[in-house]
């Protein structure tokens, strides 16, 4: 029997990669429930593949104690693209089927500030588009809700 895939998503962070992973489902049924790999193989570890430029590195080799969980890959280079991939071992089986890849992009430090600027500078030119439209509709020159005596035409 082949392990496998696992479920995986990534999200970036500043010079890292959180990847959450769900342990794939297994086909014995207990008490009217599919069995936990958990339950099953009483050790199991996974690792995690990480594809950039330069190549294949394995990282993170470690043992598996809950269905779902997180880590984080730090030390990336910011701006960088990075895949993902995850495969789950069991001590007693090592026929696995790794995930799919998933790719992502480590976000860095100026990025976030520029969103950060980016959206102050629309609420700061929100703000003054109304406040002059304001001044503009208390002075007469728009929406005017009364109409000008005959003389004044």
């Amino acid at each position: 029997a082949f392990l496998g895939p696992p479920e995986v998503n990534i999200s970036s962070c500043v010079n890292c990669i959180n990847v959450t992973i769900k342990l794939p489902t297994s086909h014995l049924i207990k008490n009217e429930k599919p069995s936990s790999l958990i339950d099953i193989y009483k050790e199991l570890q996974y690792a995690i593949i990480l594809k950039t430029v330069d190549g294949e590195h394995k990282r993170l080799y470690k043992k598996i104690t809950e269905e779902i969980f997180s880590t984080v890959i730090e030390e990336l280079y910011p701006n960088r693209n990075y895949c993902v991939s995850v495969v789950v071992t069991a001590s007693l089986n090592k026929n696995s089927i790794p995930s799919a890849w998933k790719c992502i992009t480590a976000d860095s430090v100026a990025q976030q500030d520029y969103y950060t600027v980016a959206i102050t500078g629309a609420v700061c030119f929100t703000l003054i588009l109304a406040v002059t439209l304001k001044c503009m509709h208390a002075g007469g020159y728009i929406l005017q809700r009364k109409s000008l005596p005959p003389t004044l035409v």
